[in-house]
């Protein structure tokens, strides 16, 4: 199975690191820095298992931190107590988008980071869930097929 590692682009990546490990229980695991400038070139943590990269912008390469409130990108991080999560990370600084719910898929809630990027938190459902019953959830708003 393939794997896609996010790697982030955020103005004041320290900052971001504290941030992820306040809110997320991020474990800091490679952290590279310009001396010249104290810019993080890149650097990595983990949460429960899930690795991300992140950096400084490089506006030499063309690579500039999302819009705060405006990403195009959502992280989905699935994680054992969501609740308990969403709270850490909405007291850390992140900004609720949608709360934690239940659905057919299972329960969660999006929020944004201080730094732009978006992500879910979720705990999944059962995987047992049948198109019929995802229909009957989502109403008419969408066609499930």
């Amino acid at each position: 199975m393939a794997t896609v590692t996010p790697y982030l682009c955020v103005a004041d990546a320290a900052a971001a690191l504290e941030f992820y490990a306040a809110a997320f229980g991020a474990v800091e695991t490679s952290r590279w820095t310009d001396p010249a400038t104290g810019s993080i070139g890149h650097a990595e943590f983990t949460v429960e298992g899930a690795l991300v990269m992140i950096a400084d912008e490089w506006p030499e390469g063309g690579v500039y931190a999302p819009t705060p409130g405006r990403s195009s990108v959502s992280l989905v991080l699935t994680v054992a107590d969501v609740d308990g999560l969403f709270e850490r990370a909405v007291a850390a600084g992140a900004t609720v988008d949608r709360p934690v719910t239940d659905s057919p898929h299972g329960r969660g809630g999006w929020l944004f980071d201080p730094f732009g990027h978006r992500w879910h938190l979720s705990a999944p459902g059962s995987a047992d869930v049948s198109k019929a019953e995802l229909q009957a959830a989502v109403g008419d708003d969408y066609v499930i097929s």
